[in-house]
């Protein structure tokens, strides 16, 4: 059938397991972050006064978000632009920074749910050092409240996604 959607996965939109809400609004937080985090290339090209080509390989050899948020903070900062557009693009940055925590935490987890209640837990993978011991499986419950803060990340990093096109295109950037 042209044009029809597949079903979701646990039937129709209406009867979706948390679990599987879950799944899809995590895949669609990535989709939106990724989108939003390219968008750094053209902000790289713009401050560095460089190809966009040049650019999609600086991004590419910095191998993490952090790295590629600071580079972009640090031109900024470092006098190619103006003070109401260094502040613009570090106030941007800023906010990826906001919802990198989140984003990560849904990314870099293990999940756990009760077959019986369809109780939905994260299971962070992460190994933290105390003093005497390690701590690690943090575990937290997935539950409409989580549902909530994904949903509104997705809907800052569109609006994000719109503000960094909105300054590539009228700084002129490389596109």
């Amino acid at each position: 059938m042209t044009g029809s959607a597949p079903e979701p996965p646990g039937g129709d939109a209406g009867t979706l397991s948390a679990f599987d809400q879950l799944l899809l609004l995590v895949g669609r937080m990535n989709y939106s972050w990724t989108n939003t985090e390219s968008l750094l290339i053209h902000l790289i090209a713009g401050l560095a006064g460089t190809s966009k080509q040049t650019a999609v390989i600086i991004y590419l050899t910095l191998n993490t978000t952090r790295a590629r948020v600071d580079l972009v903070d640090r031109l900024a900062k470092s006098g190619a632009a103006s003070g109401e557009l260094r502040d613009r693009i570090t106030g941007l940055t800023g906010r990826i920074r906001k919802h990198q925590s989140l984003r990560n935490h849904y990314s870099h987890s293990i999940y756990s749910f009760d077959a019986e209640t369809g109780a939905t837990r994260t299971i962070t993978m992460r190994i933290a050092d105390r003093k005497n011991a390690l701590k690690m499986g943090r575990s937290d419950d997935v539950d409409a409240e989580a549902l909530t803060r994904i949903r509104q990340t997705i809907e800052a990093l569109k609006l994000l996604n719109h503000e960094i096109w909105t300054l590539v295109l009228e700084e002129g950037y490389p596109v």
